[in-house]
């Protein structure tokens, strides 16, 4: 009894029909166990493993089928139905496989769940069978996939399959092609899964070829595995299949991919959303038609044209190019790319970025930006013409005198006409207290004159270019005469104290490099909050630079505004202030003038800010001497 056992058990296994049912349950098996085993398991995963399981359910019932049918033991209903429980699943399970892969998830909704309405009327039809013979009018192994034997329900349980394989095979061959290429090793596994799958169920169904039962279970494991290859071994973004048009559709920059031979063979919905008010624009056209098509929109056809260039000589490119679309300016930032393969040259990706908000956002910052600096420097000339007319009071007073002088010498001058006790000497005496009163009028004409070519200089646009070159001598001169109304309002005290030749020279616009010391000056004068103090401004060489430093002892930077000091418009003074000085002096030494400007602060104990300048041309350095008290070189001309 063992022995006869035995043997029938060998040759089972040794039956070829058998040994391939088996086979494909062990591949099903091995396939669920490595998704199963795989980490970070996405919705594509879990509806694999439900396509295998379906799979399974019908080989295990394919194949008791199978063993009754060998050893000539009449068929079983129960493992008829248990085989098609997996027959009605594994179409469904194939379509929402080709829905996920093409989508990467699939909310349920309502319409979703009648997608198993069908499967469950088959499921109820096929237990109750034997009482209606709806799915099959008679059972019989060799006969089960014969028309004679199937029941008028099992024409829609077929034409159903069919649909949900169709349309799920479908989503699995398109997607795969669309974002893998016909030729890739992703889209042939796909396809000739289907060819297998579909064609030869096709073929069984509508009678074309004869075939045993268990074939169909056989050919379908094939195709799964597959499409096991094609989806987890030949994917493109990690584990997860999903549609890389969908994803580069959603993206917010336009491309176009040129081939090898120039012609437009891929671009994005961003792309055709941007650009197709101005051309038709098709897959598989040509760069110069494509040109044609856009000759229209003259800004279009010239940047199309430095594409065919780009293209053509396999270069890369990238500008910022304006463009009119629908009529309207759009700015774009462009990058051409070559790609090639292993030193073959593939194609070329052009990215175009859409950069108008970024441009128009740019634009409206310098306009404010222009503004502040404006408010800022009529500020500044307002404080300064303010300083300057107290300044003027004390020279045209002294001229007025000086003229009331000369009028009453002049008129003693006409009185002694005609006098004959008027003598030579007395001539001579009146001449010389003219003279006296000139040499002393003389000054202040200077000295006025030179406030009104600083005060003329200072009006200048903040913003001018000039690049002269001047000496620290009229650096200096220009800094004590506009600080020195400043200096008694705020009872405050200037010390310049130059340890380098007065007469260096720098290269650049001198006006704004005294408006950036008149601002750090009267920034320390408020930094006493009203006390007597003093400012140093120390001059010295190093190497080929020249090195200010102005400090004072006020009350010094917060922390909180230290960092963000020449980065942002910040300022301590509350509404008095607006913050740009400081930011518009970093950025003026920064630019303007080639150098370095920085700080150092301690709070209560005050602050230092240093500036260091190129040198344009150097003298030998004479001998020199610390300030006057009131801060300026014993070696400077300047009149008080």
């Amino acid at each position: 009894m063992v022995f006869r056992l035995v043997n029938n058990m060998i040759d089972l296994i040794l039956n070829p029909d058998f040994l391939l049912v088996l086979l494909s349950i062990g591949f099903v098996i091995s396939l669920a166990a490595i998704v199963w085993r795989m980490k970070n398991k996405q919705l594509i995963h879990y509806v694999f493993l439900g396509l295998m399981a379906c799979l399974f359910i019908w080989a295990m019932g394919a194949l008791i089928l199978l063993q009754d049918y060998l050893q000539g033991q009449p068929i079983r209903i129960w493992a008829v139905n248990l085989t098609y429980i997996g027959v009605i699943l594994t179409p469904v399970a194939a379509l929402y496989l080709g829905l996920v892969f093409a989508h990467n998830t699939v909310k349920l909704r309502y319409f979703h769940l009648l997608s198993l309405l069908i499967p469950a009327i088959s499921l109820i039809l096929l237990f109750t069978n034997e009482h209606h013979g709806a799915f099959y009018t008679y059972y019989d192994y060799a006969h089960l996939t014969s028309a004679d034997a199937l029941g008028w329900y099992f024409v829609i349980h077929t034409a159903y399959s069919y649909i949900c394989i169709t349309a799920g095979l479908s989503f699995l061959a398109f997607f795969s092609i669309k974002n893998a290429g016909f030729f890739s090793k992703q889209s042939i596994l796909i396809l000739t899964g289907v060819i297998l799958s579909f064609g030869f169920n096709a073929a069984v169904t509508f009678q074309l070829i004869s075939a045993k039962f268990h074939y169909t279970v056989i050919v379908m494991s094939l195709s799964y595995i597959l499409f096991y290859f094609a989806i987890f071994k030949y994917d493109f973004l990690s584990i997860v299949p999903i549609a890389l048009q969908r994803v580069v559709d959603h993206i917010s920059d336009s491309f176009m991919v040129f081939d090898a031979n120039d012609n437009l063979i891929d671009f994005n919905k961003t792309f055709i959303d941007t650009f197709q008010s101005e051309a038709d624009i098709t897959r598989k056209i040509s760069i110069d038609t494509l040109g044609n098509r856009v000759k229209g929109n003259p800004s279009m056809y010239n940047l199309l044209r430095k594409f065919r260039a780009v293209v053509k000589r396999r270069m890369r490119l990238t500008l910022e190019e304006r463009i009119m679309i629908k009529g309207q300016p759009r700015h774009f930032s462009i990058e051409a790319t070559p790609v090639y393969d292993k030193g073959r040259f593939v194609c070329t990706i052009i990215l175009l970025k859409d950069i108008t908000d970024i441009r128009e956002a740019l634009e409206s910052l310098q306009r404010n930006q222009e503004i502040l600096m404006e408010k800022e420097r009529l500020a500044s000339l307002g404080q300064l013409i303010g300083g300057i007319a107290h300044n003027l009071k004390t020279p045209i007073m002294s001229i007025s005198g000086g003229i009331e002088g000369l009028r009453d010498l002049i008129e003693e001058y006409e009185d002694s006409i005609g006098d004959s006790s008027v003598t030579s000497a007395d001539h001579h005496e009146i001449a010389r207290e003219m003279r006296d009163w000139i040499d002393k009028i003389l000054p202040h004409c200077s000295y006025m004159s030179d406030i009104i070519s600083t005060v003329k200089g200072q009006a200048a646009q903040f913003n001018a270019t000039d690049e002269i070159k001047f000496t620290l001598s009229e650096l200096i001169h220009r800094i004590e005469l506009l600080m020195k109304h400043e200096l008694k309002r705020y009872h405050c005290m200037l010390n310049i104290n130059c340890l380098s030749n007065n007469q260096i020279e720098m290269k650049g616009e001198i006006n704004s490099l005294v408006q950036i010391f008149d601002n750090l000056i009267i920034n320390a004068l408020q930094s006493y909050d009203g006390r007597q103090g003093q400012v140093d401004l120390t001059i010295s060489e190093k190497g080929d630079l020249i090195l200010f430093e102005c400090k004072d002892c006020g009350k010094g930077i917060p922390p909180s505004v230290r960092d963000r000091l020449f980065r942002e418009m910040v300022t301590t003074k509350g509404k008095q202030g607006t913050g740009l000085g400081l930011y518009m002096s970093h950025a003026t030494i920064k630019g303007k003038f080639g150098g370095r400007m920085w700080f150092e602060s301690e709070l209560g104990k005050g602050t230092c800010f240093y500036i260091e300048l190129p040198i344009a041309r150097s003298y030998p350095k004479p001998v020199l001497t610390s300030t006057q008290g009131n801060g300026v070189p014993r070696y400077a001309q300047t009149q008080t």
